[in-house]
Order: C-alpha cells, then sequence, then structure tokens
C-alpha cells in the first residue's frame, strides 16, 4: 500500500526481513516439494496421501492436486533466483520512502512475479494430464516415450541458442535495469512490474521446466539442479558460455534418446 510516512526500519533491517521472508517461502515450498517426492517413492505409504494425485484415470480433484504441485514447485525452483530482482526493487522503494515520495511494499511485487507461474503451472498440469492420457508419461509422471523425451530435450538445447532466450535471460539478469525502464507506480504498478519479470522469466526457462516431463516431474535430484543451472545463469557473469554448455549437453542427450526409438 503506497504511504508517504517516513519508515522507523534501516536499510539493513528491512533487507533482513525481505530475505527471511523469501527463504520462508522457499523452504515452506521445498519442503512440500520433498514431501512430494518421499511419497511417489514409498508408494506404499504414499497412496493415501490426501495431497497425492492419483495414477491413473486422473478426475477434476487429482488435476487441482497436480496444479497445486507446479505452483509449489515454481516457488521452490523460481523465487531464488527472483531474490537479487526483488531486493532491488525493495532499495528503490525504500530510498523513495526516505525521500518521502510513495513507494509500495515488495509484496506486491512478489505476488505478480508468482501470478505468472501459477499461470504457467495450470499449463503444466493441463499438459501432463493429456500426456498421461495418451500413455506418453507414466503414473510416476515420466516420460515412457523416447520419441517425446528426445524431443523435448533437442528442443530445450536448440532454445539455448534462441535470440528470445537471450533477450529474456539478459531482462531477468540486470534488476537495476529492468526496475528503471519498467517502473510503474503504485501496488498496480508493482504487480504488473511482478507480472513482466514474471513473463521473462517464464520466456527464459519454460523450456528447461518441461524437461520435468522427460526425467520425471518429481524427480529430487533433477529439480534440484534445473533450479541451480536456472540460478546460475542469472546470476554467473559472462554466463553465455554457461547456456552454449547447456544447450549443447542437452541437444546430444537428446540425440541419444530419439536413437532408442528407431
Amino acid at each position: 500500500m503506497a504511504s508517504n510516512k517516513p519508515s522507523e526500519t534501516g536499510p539493513t533491517t528491512e533487507r533482513r526481513i525481505i530475505l527471511a521472508g523469501l527463504f520462508g517461502m522457499c523452504a515452506l515450498a521445498w519442503l512440500y516439494v520433498l514431501y512430494m517426492g518421499w511419497g511417489m517413492e514409498h508408494m506404499d505409504a504414499g497412496a493415501d496421501m490426501a495431497i497425492m494425485p492419483g495414477m491413473a484415470a486422473w478426475n477434476g480433484v487429482d488435476v487441482f492436486l497436480v496444479f497445486a504441485m507446479w505452483a509449489v514447485m515454481m516457488v521452490a525452483m523460481m523465487l531464488p533466483s527472483a531474490t537479487p530482482m526483488i531486493l532491488v526493487f525493495a532499495a528503490v522503494n525504500q530510498r523513495r520512502r526516505a525521500q518521502s515520495e510513495p513507494h509500495v511494499h515488495p509484496a506486491a511485487f512478489v505476488a505478480g512475479y508468482i501470478a505468472i507461474w501459477t499461470a504457467f503451472s495450470g499449463i503444466a498440469a493441463l499438459a501432463q494430464w493429456g500426456l498421461l492420457e495418451a500413455r506418453l508419461v507414466s503414473p510416476m509422471m515420466a516420460s515412457t516415450s523416447p520419441a517425446l523425451g528426445g524431443g523435448l530435450l533437442i528442443c530445450a538445447g536448440a532454445y539455448q541458442f534462441t535470440p528470445l532466450k537471450h533477450a529474456c535471460l539478459s531482462r531477468c539478469r540486470s534488476p537495476l535495469s529492468f526496475i528503471m525502464t519498467e517502473w510503474r507506480a503504485g501496488v498496480g504498478g508493482a504487480f504488473i512490474m511482478g507480472l513482466r519479470h514474471g513473463l521473462y522469466c517464464t520466456g527464459c526457462c519454460w523450456l528447461l521446466m518441461a524437461l520435468l516431463f522427460v526425467v520425471g516431474v518429481m524427480n529430487l535430484l533433477w529439480i534440484a539442479a534445473l533450479a541451480a543451472v536456472i540460478l546460475l545463469e542469472k546470476t554467473l557473469p559472462n554466463v553465455r558460455w554457461l547456456s552454449i554448455a547447456i544447450g549443447l549437453l542437452l541437444i546430444g542427450w537428446g540425440i541419444g534418446v530419439l536413437r532408442q526409438a528407431f
């Protein structure tokens, strides 16, 4: 909510509060993901979990549970890489508050960012449902089709070299530039800024997320590896070599998988 009242909270204290809040959200999301992964690995115990979708013949409740799983997983994977942008947004607003100018709490920005990944989660859940019905993924949520798996790997690898990938990545890697060029006033403006940042992040990472259909949506090692790759792509200096290496690795892997289909 916009306000002109000077803050009694110093910059360091506010930064720590924001970091603690983001860490808490990420920790809760990762605990949920770990719990779901445990349920998938121990189906004898996990089958009765209220948050576990059925293994086949999904109904509306199962689709909703898968959507919730994707939504929480996206928070766990993507919020850490958005933290530098959120902190810059908070710092700019704190300076505006110190100068008695209208300012906005970063929660509005975070809400917009999460809203985009929530929408992505809805699309992913519907895609997973369709793939399950077509018997292209197993009840354990991994690809059963070498053609599908190899095709996704090659597409994800090739996307690493596209101008769209690098345009989106450059926007995600330049927090101050993004804030200054995308600035909008008020709570609604902050929410739209979060939406736009989420769109750039989605444009950067959506095909990497699709690889979860190849190795298993609840493959915890792969989830952690993808989250680490995304974080490194957004934070390492001179990151072009990493994108190239990832692209070549995925293309080579995809070709190897496709050979099994013929």
